[in-house]
């Protein structure tokens, strides 16, 4: 959960809350926000057990979905192409490497392989 925050950045937040709100109130801020986060967890866990009771053997699968296939560029290829096969990563033609200076008064080109 907190995998961009270290535990010293952990300490200062938490000599920061002890300055900020005090010795008194500090303990029941943190029960309250304890109690608030395990309220959050069981209903997260109880929308997710009723979407498997509902929807079943369907609930696997759309866990299993690979949205990276539903890409604007990637279905519209697949729907224009029909069985044609994708050309692959190495037979594309490469970038460049030296910058090429362009015409500043037209628009940029879209690039959708750059997202």
């Amino acid at each position: 959960m907190f995998d961009s925050i270290g535990w010293g950045e952990i300490v200062v937040l938490g000599l920061a809350a002890l300055f900020i709100f005090g010795p008194e109130r500090l303990p029941t801020l943190a029960r309250d926000a304890a109690q608030g986060l395990k309220k959050a967890r069981e209903a997260i866990t109880g929308v997710r057990g009723q979407l498997h009771d509902s929807l079943g053997d369907d609930f696997d699968q759309l866990r299993d979905l690979d949205l990276r296939k539903y890409h604007p560029k990637t279905f519209i290829r697949d729907q224009l192409m029909g069985d044609d096969e994708p050309a692959p990563a190495a037979a594309r033609p490469a970038r460049p490497a030296v910058s090429v200076p362009r015409d500043r008064s037209r628009p940029a080109p879209f690039d959708a392989d750059a997202t």
